[in-house]
């Protein structure tokens, strides 16, 4: 099985990718992050089935809406959370089917009155949303919250799992990735040891929280399971087609590059001698070695896409990173570098430009 745990540090939240047999489950996904979801989908070569948010989220805004407009994917939210757009409102007890595994859904209401908690078939992991956390648990005072059935929640469904079981929140604020249930029986200070539902309930009911600084936007957005009011972005640069990878760079191919060399502005980013070698360069490329990029920005147009090219793919990557941050917002790297495209035949010039 593929897993892999994702985050975003505006919100400190977790994404958390599953796999197996080519179809995948992503769950808790983030607006802002659903490209790099998708690329990392992609490259590992998976399909998308399903979205699962384990609650309606307050502090950031999920990407399901997005992640089924733009691969086909299905969401799943609980039914009691009354979220408009979901596929598959899921109720306790419900499977959630990828490749040979399956995740069950268990209702862990209490921090809202829609939380649920995914648990893989051989209770080997679970996902605990905002319900459990790592030496914690989510707040109880808003979305019909309830210290009392957030504390007969977590004991009957997430504790009561195996020991050894590992526990993956939505959330950490201080970078801890993982527990387990034996962990949190003996140390969460608000649900382990020898805690009970009045112990738990007045600490609770005084913690007295300022409300999450998105709220006013992002339980709305979540209701609509991440659809945005008028008119959606668009996600992908329409200057060319290009694919993004996990590690956040545009890539156009070979041949789409070919038919658009006098519509862009090429940026070659090796050493002077690599210029004129046997790969020699792109019609048309200024040379600007990678060591000379951050102090010659000016030299480009910024309304006019710019495609960073190297040897291999791996130095133009970094001046794409280097003009994206520098404001450029049409900028793409040459997939595979010069020698990709040699190999591909297609023409280069050898003399200095």
């Amino acid at each position: 099985m593929i897993f892999r745990q994702l985050f975003d540090p505006t919100s400190s939240t977790y994404t958390y990718l599953l796999g197996d047999g080519g179809e995948a489950v992503l769950i808790d996904p983030v607006y802002e992050h659903v490209p790099r979801d998708l690329a990392l989908v992609h490259e590992l070569g998976l399909t998308l089935l399903a979205t699962l948010d384990t609650h309606v989220h307050a502090d950031h805004v999920t990407g399901a809406w997005r992640l089924r407009a733009r691969s086909g994917s299905r969401i799943a939210v609980s039914a009691a959370s009354g979220a408009a757009e979901a596929d598959s409102p899921l109720q306790h007890g419900g499977r959630i089917p990828f490749g040979s595994r399956h995740l069950t859904v268990r209702a862990t209401p209490g921090h809202t009155s829609g939380c649920l908690t995914y648990v893989l078939d051989d209770e080997s992991m679970a996902f605990t949303g905002d319900s459990l956390l790592i030496r914690g648990c989510g707040r109880t005072d808003f979305q019909q919250g309830s210290p009392q059935q957030l504390f007969a929640s977590v004991h009957e469904q997430i504790l009561s799992l195996p020991g050894a079981c590992l526990l993956y929140p939505a959330h950490d604020y201080r970078g801890i990735t993982v527990t387990s249930v034996a962990e949190e029986r003996r140390y969460n200070p608000r649900l382990g040891g020898d805690v009970d539902v009045g112990d738990f309930t007045g600490h609770m009911n005084n913690l007295n929280l300022p409300h999450p600084k998105l709220i006013a936007v992002a339980v709305p957005a979540n209701l609509r399971c991440g659809k945005p009011e008028g008119d959606a972005p668009t996600d992908t640069p329409d200057w060319a087609p290009l694919t993004l990878r996990f590690s956040g760079v545009w890539e156009i191919e070979p041949m789409a590059l070919l038919e658009r060399l006098n519509k862009v502005q090429i940026i070659d980013v090796r050493e002077a001698p690599e210029f004129i070698d046997r790969l020699g360069h792109l019609h048309g490329a200024t040379l600007v070695p990678l060591s000379e990029l951050t102090g010659r920005m000016d030299e480009f147009d910024r309304s006019q896409p710019i495609v960073a090219v190297c040897r291999s793919g791996v130095r133009s990557a970094q001046a794409s990173v280097l003009l994206t941050k520098a404001g450029f917002t049409k900028v793409a790297n040459l997939a595979g570098g010069m020698l990709r495209w040699k190999i591909e035949g297609y023409p280069a010039d050898s003399d200095p430009a």
